[in-house]
């Protein structure tokens, strides 16, 4: 409908034809094959669809005469928003066609959790094993506790809970004073933990505090892990969030990051004209890889913005639609550090790594200690190419890789409003890096 109200039916319809022909033609090529998934094959089969829809994905925006942009800024901004990351080429958002706005916060609420969930939920009545999907795309170091019996019932249960969730913050941005169209779009990203907005101003175009609570108690639970969101509502039990040791760790980081902000804020008056909103808002967005904003914080003084950049890096919970390492990721370099230090003052003593109640293998622990390491690597890799290959300064291309990578979106220096004035190849880098950090 808003497709046909501002014009842009037949570019969605040319977009819509290519891939249906596309899609067609594979089945067509593959339908004698009929074989069960490896392990490998989940990975394969993941990666390929971020890719893939990724490409596919940025046909409505080279195709619109209202943006004309190029390829490579139409990949980005498609693959930015399936990867959540948030990162735009464009400006001038609120003059855009609505049907185009709509459609880039579909890309994030899809990406979010949908796109894989819903296969896995599909695959296995088109005769493919869904659960190879469901362990290559399951952020976080332990992937193999299934919700329900059958990995059919978790993927739905997991896609009923997002809906539901997406719903809920649509119907309390109505309440808090969005117009219809806005509250569903920002739910989308919100949920998604995207940070896309219509707006160029993004949150802080409505300027209302009403809708900066709502935003910040859906991040918030956004980025807590879906199957602890299962567990507790479906057995009516809420202490099974307080009783999780990485939602405590994710919780106190970001009342530390929100408190030291809002302090960091208050000292330097007239950085902000309200320092304890804006403060809280931009702590629980940037550490939640969301990266919705209500103003300019790379503009802030002293240590504020390094500290949110920084703040991001743990990001969300395992399970959940945020960015980053993840926090039970850092709860787990934290403790077998701990475990390091008391193995060098009793050298024969034997000490195992808990999780609650649970003990932790070691064989995560070497896992974990291989992504970071690896993680480490790529990040120091990229900004190291994206110096060479773009002449950015050290700031503007620290945080492009750190926001790209982490799914957070908004950055600083060049890249804290938007990433139009990046060269070809620095984009083209930059979406590499909002892959690895979806597919982690």
């Amino acid at each position: 409908g808003w497709a046909q109200a501002d014009g842009t039916a037949e570019v969605f319809g040319q977009a819509f034809a290519a891939t249906s022909i596309s899609g067609v033609i594979l089945s067509l090529l593959t339908r004698r094959v009929n074989s069960e998934l490896q392990i490998r094959d989940g990975f394969f089969v993941t990666a390929a669809f971020w890719i893939v829809l990724g490409l596919y994905g940025s046909l409505p925006f080279l195709l619109s005469d209202a943006l004309e942009v190029s390829i490579v800024d139409a990949i980005f901004e498609s693959v930015s928003g399936l990867t959540t990351t948030g990162a735009t080429v464009l400006a001038g958002l609120d003059s855009l066609p609505q049907s185009i706005l709509l459609y880039r916060q579909l890309l994030q609420w899809l990406g979010g959790i949908g796109i894989i969930v819903l296969a896995v939920a599909v695959l296995p009545m088109l005769g493919i094993g869904g659960m190879q999907l469901y362990r290559a795309e399951s952020p976080g170091p332990v992937k193999d506790n299934k919700l329900t019996p059958r990995i059919t019932e978790t993927a739905k249960a997991l896609w009923y809970l997002y809906l539901g969730f997406t719903i809920l913050c649509a119907g309390a941005y109505w309440a808090a004073g969005m117009s219809l169209f806005d509250a569903i779009c920002h739910s989308f990203s919100t949920v998604a933990i995207g940070g896309f907005s219509t707006h160029d101003a993004s949150i802080g175009h409505f300027q209302s505090p009403a809708i900066e609570t709502v935003a910040i108690v859906f991040m918030v639970l956004a980025g807590i892990n879906f199957a602890l969101h299962f567990l507790a509502w479906n057995r009516r039990e809420p202490k099974l969030y307080w009783a999780d040791r990485e939602v405590r760790l994710y919780l106190t980081i970001l009342a530390v990051v929100a408190v030291v902000v809002c302090f960091i804020l208050i000292e330097h008056p007239g950085a902000s004209d309200s320092p304890i909103r804006d403060g809280i808002f931009q702590a629980v967005s940037v550490a939640t890889t969301t990266g919705f904003t209500t103003s300019d914080f790379s503009l802030w003084p002293s240590a504020a913005p390094g500290l949110l950049l920084f703040a991001a890096f743990a990001g969300g919970c395992a399970g959940s639609t945020a960015g980053g390492i993840k926090v039970v990721r850092v709860l787990l370099i934290y403790l077998q550090g701990m475990r390091e230090i008391r193995r060098l003052i009793h050298p024969n003593g034997v000490f195992t790594i808990k999780l609650g109640l649970q003990r932790v293998p070691d064989r995560v622990v070497d896992a974990v200690w291989g992504f970071f390491s690896v993680y480490v690597i790529v990040f120091l890799t990229m900004v190291s190419l994206i110096m060479v290959i773009a002449p950015l300064d050290f700031t503007t291309a620290f945080s492009a890789v750190a926001a790209c990578l982490n799914n957070l979106g908004p950055g600083l220096g060049d890249v804290a409003l938007n990433y139009a004035s990046l060269p070809a190849q620095a984009k083209w880098l930059l979406i590499v890096a909002m892959m690895l950090g979806r597919l982690e």
